[in-house]
């Protein structure tokens, strides 16, 4: 590490990005800024800066570290944002910038759990049985592979109305936060009449309330595998992450 800091950057859009800027943000001689990807329009308060928007490829990335005279970077975007941690090394690579990247533990099956694992969003439409009635926990970037399911009824959870139709024949939305514990999913999906649950492994504490249901209530669910592990210095919380920065 550089023995003066002066900046932190924080890819962010998730829930231990925030949390890593507020143990960061108190530390004196020490500039915190978070980059969100802005596909949400209202995100919630962060310690510290926070910059909207992407940077323009691996190659606009390096150059605002250059230019903030960046002097850590810390990759804590979601486990499946594989592009900005791909422009994140490359980045890094250019510009000599030390990255650290946090890796959450991805969930473990348990001995109730009904779980399909497949490798990719096209996999897992293709592993729907017809005339399901399927609960998407996708964000809305991730429907297009799902829109020749003409046979299966979704419904889609976001935290924002979208401004553009979803690429789905048959659907219902609905516009709020999950659930922060099993009984508000559980409720939800027998609201619904959900019979299967599609997923990504995203790992971590904040999401796992919805796979917490599925295994009480039964319900089947398609696991969408994780890429790969990312190569380098990978922690597994921020406090750790924390402790390196120092």
């Amino acid at each position: 590490m550089p023995a003066h800091l002066r900046s932190v950057l924080i890819l962010g859009g998730t829930g231990e990005a925030a949390h890593l800027a507020e143990l960061l943000s108190g530390r004196p001689a020490l500039r915190v800024i978070t980059s969100l990807a802005g596909r949400t329009a209202n995100p919630s308060g962060i310690a510290g800066e926070t910059r909207i928007g992407g940077f323009g490829g691996f190659e606009g990335l390096a150059r605002y570290l250059r230019d903030e005279q960046i002097d850590i970077l810390v990759d804590a975007t979601h486990p499946f944002a594989a592009k900005i941690s791909e422009h994140a090394r490359k980045a890094t690579g250019k510009s000599g910038t030390p990255l650290l990247t946090l890796v959450r533990p991805a969930w473990e099956r348990q001995t109730d759990d009904r779980w399909t694992v497949v490798r990719s969003l096209e996999e897992a439409a293709a592993a729907l049985p017809a005339n399901a009635h399927a609960f998407l926990a996708l964000g809305r970037q991730h429907l297009a592979a799902f829109a020749a399911r003409c046979d299966v009824r979704f419904v889609v959870r976001m935290v924002d109305k979208p401004v553009e139709a979803l690429p789905l024949a048959a659907f219902s939305l609905i516009t709020r936060k999950p659930g922060k514990t099993f009984e508000e999913e559980m409720a939800l999906f027998e609201c619904l009449d959900i019979d299967l649950l599609v997923s990504r492994n995203s790992g971590g504490r904040g999401a796992y309330a919805k796979i917490e249901a599925a295994r009480r209530m039964g319900l089947p669910v398609i696991m969408i595998d994780r890429p790969n592990s990312p190569k380098g210095d990978a922690f597994a919380d921020v406090e750790a992450i924390a402790a390196a920065i120092g």
